[in-house]
């Protein structure tokens, strides 16, 4: 999934950015307020790990242009702006969690995947289309019962489809929505990812169509 990291200290935001890039998510990061709301304007991300001491605008006026645009994206505010006004103030405008610096490791990454199960409307967070079985917090693929490795850009793709199953999802949409500033997914390699994980779907009896011009929709065929 694609994540957007909002933090003006630069080591903290890279540290966050190889720990959740390491979980198999696209990170992108932003170091100010006004940065990170036009980049929220203009791109799409999963959900964004907000801090709310910022350059330039405060993390809450990003919060609160985020949800005015009537964006859906989970958002964790990360702050060590932790009390109780602030807290409510943040939940109150929008945020989906909370979480006080300094703050666990492990229980940051906790609250990335309960969001992001949330997110993808699944509280036991394992999605099924069909005989195709995806835990969302490990990624794991499960075809016909067998776990199943893929590479990891083929599983950023599936991963991607398996969300929106049912749905059309364009090829602009798809690669926004597995890859970061750093490292773009050009249409061609949208293409050729789409026809290797077709080849492996095909024989669980999933369909992987192409619509010509709208993109492609997964399907238990």
């Amino acid at each position: 999934m694609r994540l957007l990291i909002v933090e003006d200290n630069p080591d903290l935001a890279d540290t966050l950015r190889r720990l959740l890039a390491a979980d198999g998510h696209a990170v992108d990061i932003a170091t100010d307020g006004e940065g990170a709301d036009a980049t929220l304007a203009a791109e799409a991300f999963d959900l964004v790990v907000l801090d709310l001491g910022l350059p330039d605008m405060d993390g809450m006026e990003v919060l609160k242009n985020l949800r005015a645009r009537g964006s859906e994206t989970a958002v964790l505010v990360l702050t060590a702006r932790g009390g109780l006004d602030d807290r409510v103030r943040g939940l109150d405008l929008g945020a989906d969690d909370y979480l006080a610096k300094p703050f666990e490791v492990e229980e940051l990454e906790a609250r990335v995947r309960a969001l992001l199960r949330r997110k993808a409307g699944t509280s036991a967070g394992t999605l099924r289309v069909g005989r195709l079985e995806f835990e969302v917090a490990t990624r794991r693929l499960r075809l016909c019962g067998d776990v199943v490795e893929l590479p990891r850009r083929e599983l950023d793709v599936l991963e991607a489809l398996v969300l929106r199953h049912g749905r059309v999802v364009s090829k602009r949409e798809l690669a926004d929505s597995v890859s970061g500033f750093d490292e773009p997914l050009s249409d061609t390699a949208v293409e050729l990812y789409v026809s290797r994980l077709r080849r492996k779907l095909e024989p669980a009896g999933l369909r992987l169509r192409v619509l010509r011009g709208l993109g492609y929709v997964l399907e238990d065929a």
